[in-house]
């Protein structure tokens, strides 16, 4: 299930929601089902993963416990 992100015309509430695109979203803050979905900014794919290999292979350089 993805998160979006949504605004209660409401009560001004953003939240994120992880939910069924077929799910209704309901307010955390008041109950109310008048969300609107915003528009998110994606993410680019894989840079996460080679940042956190790199900072593990450096620990393990230094001899720290870092890397685990």
């Amino acid at each position: 299930m993805p998160i979006y992100d949504y605004r209660c015309t409401d009560c001004d509430n953003t939240s994120e929601l992880l939910i069924k695109s077929s799910t209704t979203p309901v307010c955390p803050g008041c109950g109310s089902l008048n969300m609107e979905k915003l528009v998110s900014a994606p993410v680019a794919p894989g840079k996460s993963a080679d940042i956190i290999a790199k900072g593990r292979k450096q620990a393990a350089k230094e001899g720290h416990f870092s890397n685990y």
